[in-house]
């Protein structure tokens, strides 16, 4: 039995490394945090993108040292605002010397494609930061147009799913009572730049508060029967999906039903606290998994199943110093040293960068279904 299922294993492996040969993973891509004492050199870890065609990172910040590891490596970097400093940025001569300092010096060497200001600033009761965010979004746009980097670079804010009042069942989404004075703002910034709407959602942490009511195999996108819809009879078979409809239904509520939903972080735990259900390594390699599947084929939601979803998994590397439960510490796809936490699939691609190799056609099902109805 053992020996079937390593087989089974080794067969997906094949196949991943086939698909990422045959075109590769143009929408995934990875949060690089360093919230820990023990990674390796951005140089470093510049080589373990590269050496799995990763392609799309993440950062919280605009470290210079990575900005510069960086500079002609084709990977595509997306920079961030820290919260702490995003109402300075307010200011208009601020934003200019900011982009002037933070971004100009880098690209277009540096290919820096977005700019994340602050990160889920709304986490509940207070709007503050989310009405300073329009103001300095709008101040860090004109500073790019000034410096002429605009057509380059968007500028957006990263959402939890905190933003949302209801999100089941998907066609329900809207956004909560108190953000209905900033929400239009940012959207309409977002509109007018045409800019993504970026949101950061884990349906590991749904599955923790309710492991009774929820299925498993329904958030880890394993065979399930889902669920419907009642109002658009779309069929999900996984929450991710539903969650990132939820959104574009909020928008649309809003009357921005044309914007682009990313995917800014997504992720599973290998461990945590007692009281966290859920966070094996098990659960973690196939959530993960199954999101790089979807990813090889450019799969769309069952809303917008003809445009891929552009989703980015957290994280590289677990970080020994985040604080909070033992789960913060363990979403990383990697140890500091390097070494897998689990195989995701892309273990096949460090071993040879010039595959010869010739596969049999594969065939992944998708879960978008055929019937669409727009928002």
């Amino acid at each position: 039995m053992a020996t079937f299922f390593g087989s089974i294993a080794f067969v997906h492996s094949l196949l991943i490394f086939a698909l990422f040969f045959s075109g590769g993973v143009e929408s995934l891509g990875i949060n690089y945090g360093q919230v820990a004492n023990n990674l390796p050199p951005p140089e470093q870890v510049l080589e373990l993108l590269k050496s799995y065609r990763i392609t799309k990172a993440r950062i919280y910040d605009t470290n210079p040292q990575i900005l510069t590891a960086f500079a002609n490596s084709g990977v595509d970097l997306i920079v961030t605002v820290e919260n702490e400093v995003l109402s300075n940025l307010m200011d208009p001569q601020q934003a200019l010397q900011w982009v002037g300092t933070h971004i100009r010096p880098y690209f277009p060497a540096t290919r820096i494609t977005g700019i994340a200001v602050g990160n889920e600033l709304y986490t509940g009761g207070d709007t503050t930061l989310m009405a300073n965010v329009v103001h300095a979004m709008t101040a860090i746009h004109a500073a790019l147009v000034q410096l002429g980097l605009d057509s380059y670079i968007h500028v957006s804010t990263p959402s939890s799913l905190a933003v949302l009042a209801e999100s089941y069942p998907p066609s329900a989404g809207s956004f909560r009572p108190e953000l209905a004075g900033v929400m239009p703002q940012i959207l309409q910034f977002l509109a007018s730049t045409k800019s993504p709407f970026w949101i950061n959602a884990y349906p590991y942490f749904a599955y923790k508060d309710e492991p009774n009511n929820i299925s498993l195999d329904y958030v880890l996108f394993n065979p399930n029967v889902g669920m419907v819809d009642p109002y658009t009879k779309l069929h999900y078979d996984n929450m991710l999906y539903a969650q990132v409809d939820a959104v574009i239904f909020a928008l649309a509520r809003m009357g921005f039903g044309g914007l682009e939903v990313r995917v800014s972080e997504t992720g599973w735990p290998s461990n945590g606290d007692p009281n966290e259900i859920g966070a094996t390594v098990q659960n973690a390699a196939v959530y993960n998994r199954n999101i790089l599947k979807r990813q090889l084929v450019n799969e769309g939601t069952p809303l917008r199943p003809s445009s891929r979803l552009e989703v980015y998994l957290f994280a590289l590397f677990n970080e020994n110093l985040k604080p909070g439960p033992t789960s913060e510490r363990n979403y990383g796809l990697f140890q500091p040293d390097e070494t897998m936490v689990y195989n995701v699939g892309l273990s096949a691609l460090s071993a040879t960068s010039t595959s010869t190799m010739s596969y049999g056609s594969v065939s992944l099902t998708s879960s978008a279904s055929s019937q669409v109805i727009k928002p």
